[in-house]
């Protein structure tokens, strides 16, 4: 037996802090090519945004178009795929966190109780309708829970949060980006121009796109269109859809536990609690508008990133596999909420 002392490399790697070390930087090391590869695909979005016709689309959309061109083209090489998993995971749920900075439960109050009833009671409506109508035309349920959470919700981001918990396939998530993001287009072009067909003030547009139209921006876009107050209900109303975001993921969550059949729980996700103490964060505590607007850009390049990913990820050949059932499903849910809004705000 020897009593000299231990040397770095004889201690277990589980106490060698060399070891230790050596292993972090070759986990880090196997994420940087993927990241730099996702990081690429977003500067290319980004850009993209600049040219004539493409100014309609969002960053997030634009990057999971070129996602899908370059891994469909070129394919994804597979030094990567660790780094476009963690940009797919790690950023977009640090991601949908930082939205909570957007929103304060005073902005809430704003539109009064009965503008958060139609947002309840449109988010709720839609979605029940969604899932109800893909089970009943044979689209798969966890398909189907991204459409009607993509349309009900906000857009690529409530469908992100969502398959955490229902563990879709990212052709799914690509799909029901894709089918939110046509119908949502078409509802920022076409609600300003429908607003004097059915009477509606600004406050009573801006409900009614704030509670309908998918995508945050896109429901600035539209709201806009009709005046300052239009804008800033529609954006305060669409924000509150946000909020809603929590408390939808949880019900799913628990949906999932009730109805698994392992003894293994499905683990509710972390990124609901930081929302929602980000939100009251927002609301107790006055940040300086610099801050704001440096949070603001930072979720948006996060959850373009994941976007991006995702694309990278998606296989068209699996996307037509799909047909156009989940599409159909994913306009006949475009078609309820504007029209179910639409009832709500003409009666309230």
């Amino acid at each position: 037996m020897s009593f000299l002392p231990a040397t770095a490399n004889d201690l277990p790697n589980s106490l060698n802090p060399a070891s230790s070390g050596s292993a972090r930087a070759s986990i880090w090391a196997g994420i940087v090519p993927g990241i730099v590869l996702v990081a690429m695909i977003t500067s290319v979005a980004y850009s993209a945004r600049n040219l004539s016709g493409l100014t309609l689309f969002s960053p997030m959309i634009l990057a999971v178009v070129a996602g899908m061109v370059y891994s469909n083209v070129l394919g994804t090489p597979a030094h990567a795929k660790a780094g476009i998993a963690f940009s797919q995971r790690r950023l977009l749920r640090f991601a949908i966190v930082l939205l909570g900075f957007q929103l304060t439960l005073g902005q809430v109050a704003g539109i009064g109780l009965g503008g958060v009833g139609i947002v309840v009671a449109t988010l709720g409506a839609t979605f029940l309708f969604t899932v109800t109508l893909g089970r009943l035309i044979g689209v798969d349920a966890r398909l189907a829970q991204l459409i009607a959470a993509g349309t009900s919700i906000c857009g690529a981001s409530a469908i992100v949060a969502t398959n955490i918990v229902t563990g879709a396939r990212d052709e799914d998530v690509t799909y029901a980006v894709a089918a939110i993001t046509l119908f949502g287009t078409v509802a920022m072009l076409g609600f300003p121009l429908l607003s004097p067909l059915f009477g509606l003030d600004q406050h009573a547009f801006g409900l009614w796109a704030g509670a309908s139209i998918h995508e945050v921006a896109q429901v600035i876009g539209a709201g806009f269109q009709n005046g300052a107050l239009a804008g800033e209900t529609a954006t305060v109303a669409k924000l509150t859809r946000v909020a809603m975001l929590a408390p939808m993921v949880i019900t799913l969550g628990l949906m999932a536990r009730r109805g698994s059949a392992s003894a293994a729980k499905p683990p509710m996700p972390w990124f609901v609690a930081a929302f929602v103490a980000v939100v009251a964060l927002n609301s107790l505590v006055a940040i300086p508008a610099q801050i704001h607007a440096a949070i603001a850009l930072a979720a948006q390049v996060m959850l373009t990133m994941g976007l991006a990913a995702m694309g990278l990820q998606a296989d068209i050949s699996q996307l037509r596999s799909r047909g156009l059932r989940p599409l159909a499903l994913a306009f006949s849910a475009f078609i309820f909420i504007a029209a179910f809004s639409l009832t709500l705000v003409k009666l309230i």
